[in-house]
């Protein structure tokens, strides 16, 4: 690891903090992006997803791989805000006749600072017609209050924690102040108040090499599933946050090629524990190759979509194939 890292939290914090660039500007009263997807959900079904990303305080954790802040506030939104920013984002048929809705917030759905408490009963009035409603949390502040705004929806709750890696090294250097003790106690309280769990990893976090990479993905997935999750989303790190543009130059960090991520998307798929889901947004930037970049992409969105694996062809260009043990050659 570089010297320029600080090794205690309080100066990591300072450190991470004076990397950043200017927050976008956002609207305390509409959400910052909202968008039609489509997911296979836990019946099998491909379902139109509404995601919405609200608008709101920034996470108090400064996690090294985060960018979210760049479109959060600095101060806790209006009581009332969330709630409209949810209408605004629901006002086209294509939301309303969703089947799930996605919450997403920079943070902490369960963070009072974030979304006021007030608010949580005339957000789930809003929600109560989806099939699903995902909401995201720090394992820290899982507790009684996510049982309570479920039974407030009427509808079924998941709840999509950030495990990030299970590697003992990386783990607490990433900043987010959180242990796999933690995680597991929070998982094991959304399995008692039958409270489906997601779990967000990510794909060569800082201070890894693309040869450890593999391993420490399929690690954090079987960690994942025994801690009794029903979904896997593969965050592959990306650039761009400040920090990690500095730890790249120090050599602490560099993407993950679009390889890495295709053997964990495999392992997942082919361990039939639950879905797994590779994060495809902006995916070029770990591709190499011109060639196969297309297919490449095509495969991992049908492999998302159908959660079955399926060999990938050779690539002339750069030699790459995917065969059937899930190993890139």
């Amino acid at each position: 690891m570089s010297s320029a890292y600080p090794r205690s939290q309080s100066a990591r914090d300072e450190w991470i903090l004076s990397k950043r660039s200017h927050r976008n500007d956002v609207d305390p009263r509409k959400p910052f992006a909202s968008i039609i997807e489509e997911e296979r959900s836990a019946s099998g079904e491909i379902v139109p997803v509404a995601t919405v990303f609200l608008t709101n305080r920034e996470c108090p954790w400064h996690c090294l791989y985060c960018d979210l802040w760049k479109n959060a506030l600095t101060e806790t939104v209006p009581v009332g805000a969330i709630p409209a920013q949810i209408d605004f984002a629901l006002a086209t048929p294509a939301a309303r006749t969703a089947r799930q809705i996605k919450l997403y917030n920079s943070g902490s759905f369960f963070d009072r600072h974030a979304i006021p408490f007030e608010d949580h009963l005339a957000i789930a009035e809003r929600v109560a017609a989806y099939d699903s409603v995902i909401v995201e949390c720090h394992p820290a502040l899982i507790n009684k209050t996510a049982a309570q705004f479920r039974d407030s929806t009427g509808t079924s709750l998941e709840v999509a924690i950030g495990l990030e890696t299970v590697h003992p090294r990386v783990l607490p250097m990433l900043n987010k102040r959180m242990s796999l003790e933690l995680f597991s106690r929070a998982a094991a309280f959304l399995k008692q108040h039958e409270i489906a769990l997601r779990v967000f990893i990510l794909v060569k976090p800082p201070f890894l090499e693309e040869s450890e990479a593999l391993e420490w993905a399929n690690r954090s997935i079987d960690f994942a599933f025994d801690c009794g999750a029903s979904v896997v989303s593969l965050i592959p790190v990306r650039p761009g946050n400040g920090a990690l543009d500095a730890l790249a130059e120090g050599g602490d960090f560099s993407p993950p090629t679009i390889a890495t991520l295709e053997r964990a998307l495999d392992y997942g798929i082919q361990q039939q524990r639950g879905r797994v889901f590779a994060d495809l947004w902006d995916l070029e930037i770990f591709s190499k190759c011109p060639d196969c970049f297309q297919a490449r992409e095509s495969r991992l969105r049908t492999i998302n979509r159908s959660q079955k694996f399926f060999d990938f062809p050779s690539c002339s260009g750069c030699g790459q194939a995917v065969s059937t043990a899930g190993s890139a050659t």
